[in-house]
């Protein structure tokens, strides 16, 4: 079991790796940490995905520089969550991109999602202090939209609820490369806190038939090769599939949430406890897979509070 309320305990420093998946295509990979990307183009760049605060941001804009000189015109937001957005701020892009729905949910339960998320792993929250506030996107969409880079065009879509109701993917169609945030993670725990999981699997079924040549996933390292991103989408698929099942037969036997815990752990242990963030990640899981099972479609919003009386119930301090 964890030490400590989720990952309280957790400041160890991650490797950052930045690594090339297509032509001018890069992977800002942290070993499990949360990943950003960066798509550069005739005229400028993306980056998709912001960090955590304007600190981590730095380390994302130190490594666009080693590769480029071009101005970083987009920010795209892949959903809503703290540790993908809060650090937005520190590119002074022309646009914050992100769906609709993820800018319906930054005004629902943004805040609440910050101080959840930074209760949770302060680490990923360097100089906190420096994030100015709410991270509000500029430019909102629904279903897909192209940016262009110069000629090279970045279609945004929404594929399908799964890690959230306002996720979105970037495809670069020149490279045939997809960027999924956490609807894809690669020897990762998925964090299910805030998910539709009944639905998720369907949303993996579209980027699949994408055939993308390349991922980069939201957390884990970089994917290339069909066989590696198919194996990634498969891995997924598998995790999501695998909690909501452990909790539809829980709920169809009347156990409680805690016996619930045990036996999920008693089918997930097995395949995905050598994951990153497992075991920060499953108490969230179980309790948002056991609400679904029960009816509740739309997940209840964390709070710092929430947080720390649900992990006391199912895992312990």
């Amino acid at each position: 079991m964890a030490k400590g309320f989720a990952s309280t305990t957790d400041m160890a420093e991650k490797k950052v790796t930045f690594s090339e998946i297509g032509a001018d295509l890069y992977a800002f990979t942290a070993e499990g940490d949360p990943n950003s990307a960066v798509i550069v183009g005739d005229d400028g760049c993306l980056v998709f995905d912001a960090q955590a605060t304007p600190a981590m941001a730095q380390k994302v804009i130190e490594r666009v520089r080693s590769v480029t000189d071009k101005p970083i015109k987009y920010v795209v937001l892949s959903h809503y969550h703290a540790v993908r957005v809060l650090g937005a701020s520190a590119y002074h892009s022309q646009a914050i991109v992100a769906s609709q729905e993820t800018y319906r949910l930054v005004a629902e339960r943004g805040q609440q999602d910050w101080d959840s998320e930074y209760g949770r792993f302060p680490r990923l929250f360097q100089d906190a202090q420096s994030i100015p506030g709410l991270t509000w996107p500029t430019l909102t969409f629904e279903g897909s939209m192209s940016l262009y880079l110069g000629e090279r065009e970045v279609r945004l879509m929404q594929l399908g609820a799964g890690h959230t109701s306002g996720d979105i993917v970037a495809w670069v169609p020149d490279a045939e490369v997809m960027f999924s945030g956490d609807l894809i993670e690669y020897h990762s725990a998925c964090y299910c806190g805030d998910a539709y999981l009944r639905e998720w699997p369907s949303t993996l079924n579209e980027i699949r038939a994408f055939s993308p040549k390349a991922i980069a996933p939201g957390r884990g390292d970089a994917l290339k090769g069909l066989s590696t991103t198919r194996e990634a989408i498969a891995m997924t698929r598998d995790f999501v599939s695998t909690l909501y099942g452990a909790a539809e037969v829980s709920v169809a036997k009347g156990r409680s949430l805690k016996d619930s815990m045990a036996a999920t752990r008693e089918v997930m242990d097995p395949k995905f406890s050598g994951f990153a963030i497992y075991e920060h990640c499953l108490p969230f899981n179980v309790s948002r897979a056991f609400d679904e099972a029960s009816g509740i479609d739309d997940p209840v919003i964390w709070t710092d509070k929430r947080d720390r009386e649900m992990w006391a119930a199912l895992q312990g301090e």
